[in-house]
């Protein structure tokens, strides 16, 4: 159970200041608490919560919404094979059985050695490459026995590190935006026209912008 390192709360704070109003950054948060600890502990939420000044309640009801949040520890890899329609008719159902036995556990559980956990999951968007899976959201289609197989095989040897980062990672290159880009955050609640619009408000309301009208 953790809360921020102090390195990733000054991330923290820099994602905060993007938005101007502070709970409008649970899900980056919860991103990189995820990212911290490969899944969401319950000391994380508690510290999001004080950042953005809203109760744990409120960041638990967040986290438990999206299925991509996982309060409980899970494999380094998470496999999600896809068993909607269109993976099921392209035999799915065969293709997770098979994961099953190739991993030697059931959908929903971890490897012993934590390195997999296997989930059947609804829809994952790739319905013309059926059947698909996805290694930590990163996908894999039109999967057979065998190229699972071989899959499982170069995970376990770490021979693809660089394309597959472990669970909770989003991207290795984080995003940074300098104080001259940001976009004018500002409380929503104040009246003002957006950074965005001020160009084209003033156009319109010059006198050459009134004639062309």
């Amino acid at each position: 159970m953790a809360r921020f390192t102090p390195e990733n709360e000054t991330v923290a704070r820099e994602i905060l200041s993007r938005y101007p109003v502070p709970k409008s950054a649970l899900v980056p948060l919860l991103h990189l608490a995820q990212e911290q600890d490969g899944h969401v502990t319950r000391d994380a939420m508690v510290h999001i919560a004080e950042l953005v000044g809203v109760t744990p309640a409120e960041v638990i009801g967040t986290c438990t919404f999206y299925e991509m949040f996982k309060m409980e520890p899970v494999g380094r890899y998470l496999v999600n094979v896809c068993t909607n329609i269109s993976c099921m008719l392209m035999g799915s159902d065969a293709l997770l059985h098979h994961a099953e036995e190739r991993l030697g556990i059931s959908a929903g559980d971890t490897t012993p050695d934590g390195m997999f956990t296997l989930e059947g999951v609804e829809c994952i968007a790739a319905c013309t490459e059926a059947p698909c899976l996805q290694v930590n959201y990163r996908y894999r289609t039109n999967v057979t026995n065998e190229s699972f197989d071989s899959l499982v095989n170069e995970l376990a040897a770490g021979e693809l590190e660089d394309e597959i980062p472990p669970h909770g990672t989003l991207a290795r290159i984080r995003q940074h935006i300098p104080a001259d880009r940001a976009a004018g955050v500002a409380p929503p609640d104040v009246n003002r026209v957006p950074v965005w619009m001020q160009t084209a408000v003033a156009d319109t309301e010059s006198p050459a912008g009134s004639e062309a009208n």
